[in-house]
């Protein structure tokens, strides 16, 4: 076992607990419960081996049994999981042997007065596969509705409701009379029958639609259901299945069928009195949801904007710019609370009806989506090893801090002044961030790509962290600092007052820190960043770069060549070996005299050379993704990718393995075989013996983090022989982030010392000197659009910048 986190939080809707405190959300093979009030993890539910799909909180029967806390989960390991989450504890469980996709309860919301505590049998409608008879039955048919007995534990005989090509969402209406499901353009709605037989005849009705249908939803208290499209629009079907779902007297449904009447834009016939179109979406639309009291409608999608329509008059209300395409909105038993799930792993908490956010659940972001010239250009990760973070980038140029110990994201960091929307062509790429060792300071490079061949700019910041944890601010802004070449890489000196970027112009450069104090209204620290050397060799691409555990020696890999320099008066040292294929990373070996470099291509290679003999120690020809080093000895670990032939075979799907070395022994001490190397980053952190549990009388000292290309984690300790489970103290780990700098040094305090006490207050145009690029046109429109200056002034300066000053008159 191992502490994993990074799990996505958006994989299925979440559901509220009756009292609406908290919230039940599917991660992977777990369902964590968190508190509406603090936005924070109480527990979780452990149970099930594969990716939870469902989650029903079962209903209170009456006012006083809404403290109950009981629920339903349904998971593709083929099982139905009855919880009590208030423990939590499992209170029973239903194999029906086969993945369940979806499943539904509409028994819980149709409860007849005359029925209310008798005991009848409690019905769930699931989406599975059929897993047997595949030979006799197309692949196309395999997805099935089937209903399931949850009182006796088994499916209901050989009743199959309907079947799909791939599975679709099963929507129950709330008042639990039907559920339907999307099919390509069609909807397909079924009426629950009632619950005195399980094999009683279930009634289905089909709507049509010409567009492909992405969502529907149903009206609380009328027969009306809403669906949404891959155009944007958003149809509203009124009295659906007045004659199909009528009663069994035959004359009375002979009478409905003759009335001749008008049906207003319903297509094919179709069981339904009226259909309606609303249009305000540019893209699909992901969220439908009706109010509880049925008098308004929300939608959201690709745009990143929650809509709410009033009913009657189709008036609209909005909550704007939420960053991320909306995927699930979930009313509460509380009025005044919702939640919306959004496609950047991002659960918000909203005061209803003004719509204010309350609360953020936040999970790790996903990778950001980069274009094919980009790729290579490194994965954007750092990790701070003193606090347990890893800073990665996002979608919509931000740095977001992630506690791998706590599970959660910490801060995020505004990166590029841009008005992203989500769906917006990808316009600058962060392709580098990196961290100090103390993690106070940060140095990002970022590319503005060009438009059609024109334009195009590569820009180098440096940030400081404030008083608040991981609150950066720009310092230091550095337009084209190698011309016109783009950066291959970025690290810091153990110091934290040096930083080195490397270009694959054929040159890098050494970046110091002048940190100064400012007399003003207030007394604050200024740290400004000045090129102090300068370095090329024979005009080759610098490909990576690494400073040695004390910061005496500087190597830099020029392609194939490994050069060695001496930071503080730039002169080269030594060149070391000429591999087959560039060097793209550059790694010291904690503190020893070895040095650790992968090379990429055809030909890659993992390579150990000797910094006392200037010679190459081993190597081994693999292809790496990521080195890390510890800090303290000369083990270091390296993210190998394999062959697709021997992930096939050998490791069972599993394409990339984590090989523990010592530097001077190129037989790995350990092994581990891993999911989605690809893009995968590796850390090793330094953890509080005091926060961490013993595993065999030992406390851990250092950690290892591994991180995949879906951005899933885990942390574990490499140097015990069995995989123990790795159990930090919560408590101690939220109240050491959130009192960070109040118990002990960190950051600035601890390479300064403390600081005279002055105001909270900042500056409101705080100075950021900046080296300004030769071509002022690239820079003159960046930013955000309602901080822009006027357009006459644009113009001016946008002209005189294209025009060529003469010193004489022209007489």
């Amino acid at each position: 076992m191992m502490m994993r986190g990074g799990r996505s939080l958006v994989s299925s809707p979440p559901a509220f607990s009756n009292d609406a405190k908290k919230l039940l959300v599917c991660t992977s093979n777990t369902v964590s419960v968190f508190s509406t009030a603090t936005g924070l993890q109480i527990t979780s539910l452990e149970g099930h081996t594969a990716l939870v799909t469902s989650v029903v909180v079962v209903p209170p029967s009456s006012p006083a049994a809404k403290v109950l806390c009981y629920c339903w989960t349904a998971s593709l390991d083929g099982t139905i999981r009855y919880w009590d989450f208030s423990v939590p504890e499992l209170m029973k469980t239903i194999d029906i042997r086969v993945p369940i996709f979806n499943m539904v309860i509409p028994s819980f919301l149709d409860i007849p007065a005359e029925d209310k505590g008798k005991h009848r049998d409690l019905f769930a409608y699931v989406f599975t596969e059929d897993t047997k008879e595949t030979q006799e039955k197309t692949k196309a048919l395999r997805r099935q509705i089937r209903k399931c007995n949850l009182s006796k534990s088994r499916l209901v005989g050989r009743l199959i409701l309907g079947e799909t090509k791939k599975p679709e969402v099963l929507t129950v209406s709330p008042s639990g009379k039907f559920f339907g499901i999307r099919n390509k353009c069609k909807l397909r709605i079924w009426k629950v029958p009632d619950q005195g037989s399980e094999h009683a005849a279930v009634r289905k009705i089909t709507l049509h639609h010409t567009k492909k249908i992405t969502v529907i939803a149903f009206h609380p208290t009328q027969r009306v259901i809403a669906a949404g499209d891959v155009t944007g629009r958003i149809l509203t079907w009124r009295g659906f299945g007045n004659i199909a779902f009528a009663g069994n007297n035959g004359v009375e449904k002979q009478k409905l069928i003759n009335i001749q009447e008008d049906k207003p834009g319903v297509r094919d016939n179709d069981d339904a009195d009226s259909c309606t179109t609303w249009h305000w979406h540019s893209a699909e639309v992901n969220v439908l949801s009706f109010s509880s009291d049925g008098a308004y409608l929300y939608s959201g999608g690709k745009e990143g904007v929650l809509v709410v329509w009033q009913l009657d008059t189709g008036k609209k209300k909005f909550l704007p710019r939420i960053g991320s395409p909306l995927l699930y909105f979930i009313d509460s038993p509380d009025p005044t609370l919702s939640a919306i799930s959004c496609a950047d792993n991002q659960i918000h908490l909203l005061k209803m009806p003004s719509m204010g956010i309350l609360k953020t659940i936040s999970g790790i972001k996903t990778p950001c989506c980069c274009p094919e010239m980009c790729k290579g250009l490194g994965n954007g990760i750092a990790f701070d090893q003193t606090a347990g973070l890893v800073a990665l980038r996002t979608e919509n140029y931000c740095i977001q801090f992630y506690s791998l110990f706590d599970d959660r994201g910490i801060s995020e960091v505004q990166v590029c002044e841009r008005n992203h929307q989500p769906g917006d062509d990808v316009t600058v790429i962060v392709t580098a961030v990196a961290l100090s060792v103390d993690g106070s300071l940060m140095s990002t490079s970022e590319v503005k790509l060009a438009e059609e061949g024109i334009g195009g700019l590569v820009c180098l910041k440096f940030w400081q962290a404030g008083s608040q944890n991981k609150e950066f601010s720009l310092s230091t802004i550095v337009y084209e600092p190698h011309r016109d070449a783009g950066i291959s890489a970025v690290t810091f000196h153990p110091s934290g007052n040096m930083v080195v970027s490397s270009s694959f112009g054929g040159d890098f450069k050494i970046w110091r820190c002048n940190n100064d104090i400012i007399q003003s209204d207030q007394m604050h620290q200024n740290f400004s960043w000045t090129c102090h050397a300068v370095g090329s060799y024979k005009k080759r691409p610098m490909t990576a770069a690494a400073f040695s555990a004390d910061g005496s020696v500087l190597a830099v890999a020029a392609e194939t060549l490994i050069t060695l320099w001496n930071p503080y008066k730039n002169v080269l040292l030594a060149v070391l070996g000429d591999t087959l294929t560039p060097i793209v990373n550059l790694s010291f070996l904690g503190k020893s005299d070895n040095l650790a470099a992968a090379s990429c291509g055809s030909n890659p290679q993992l390579s150990v050379w000797s910094m006392s003999k200037l010679s190459l120690s081993w190597s081994y020809k693999l292809r790496i993704e990521a080195v890390a080093s510890a800090v303290d000895s000369s083990s270091f670990a390296a993210l190998a990718l394999l062959p697709e032939s021997s992930s096939e075979t050998t490791f069972k799907g599993r394409d990339g393995v984590i090989l523990l070395y010592n530097a001077t022994n190129p037989v790995p001490t350990a092994i581990w075989s891993v999911k989605k190397a690809m893009g995968g980053a590796l850390g090793f952190l330094q953890v509080n013996p005091s926060s961490v549990e013993e595993v065999d009388g030992k406390t851990p000292e250092v950690l290892l983090a591994y991180m995949n290309g879906d951005h899933e984690y885990v942390v574990f300790d490499p140097y015990c022989k069995d995989a123990h489970e790795v159990s930090i103290s919560q408590k101690e780990g939220l109240s050491a982030l959130e009192l960070k700098g109040q118990g002990g040094q960190y950051g600035y305090a601890s390479i300064y010392g403390e600081l005279p006490e002055f105001s909270e207050k900042r500056p409101e145009t705080p100075w950021v000197p900046s080296f300004p690029s030769e071509r002022p046109w690239e820079t003159i429109f960046s930013g955000s659009s309602h901080n822009l200056p006027p357009l006459t002034n644009l113009c001016s300066a946008f002209l005189e910048s294209l025009l060529e000053k003469r010193t004489a008159a022209v007489e």
